[in-house]
């Protein structure tokens, strides 16, 4: 591996710990506001069909649960990345096996496909 590669490895690897730490700060958030909106219900009345109050409790709920559930995916999938740098196929399209481009990762960079293979996916 050539010094170049291996530079831009331990860029990745910097850039997805971070995002890996930031997601896993968001799920332990999301869980402590899970459970004070649960202890919320607890204590008062929550008849959502006629407590006012209810079905904002109901909502608020249910959307920090499908957020925490896509943070718990989005730490998957930047495991799967960290997991690439460390067999050295970061970068690297998993369809056509061609390099996946640097501007890409830069937006995305748990990407696993190149900009076309992932058009053609669609």
């Amino acid at each position: 591996m050539d010094a170049a590669r291996a530079a831009a490895l331990d860029e990745a690897r910097e850039r997805l710990t971070a995002e890996r730490a930031a997601a896993a700060a968001r799920i332990a958030a999301l869980q402590r506001d899970i459970a004070v909106i649960m202890e919320a219900a607890e204590v008062g009345a929550t008849d959502d069909e006629h407590d006012p109050e209810g079905a904002t409790i109901a909502f608020e709920r249910a959307q920090a649960i499908a957020l925490l559930g896509e943070t718990r995916d989005q730490l998957g999938v930047l495991d799967e990345a960290l997991g690439r740098v460390d067999t050295g196929t970061y970068g690297q399209c998993e369809s056509c096996g061609e390099q996946i481009a640097p501007e890409r990762l830069a937006a995305r960079p748990a990407a696993t496909r190149c900009i076309a293979c992932a058009s053609r996916r669609r």
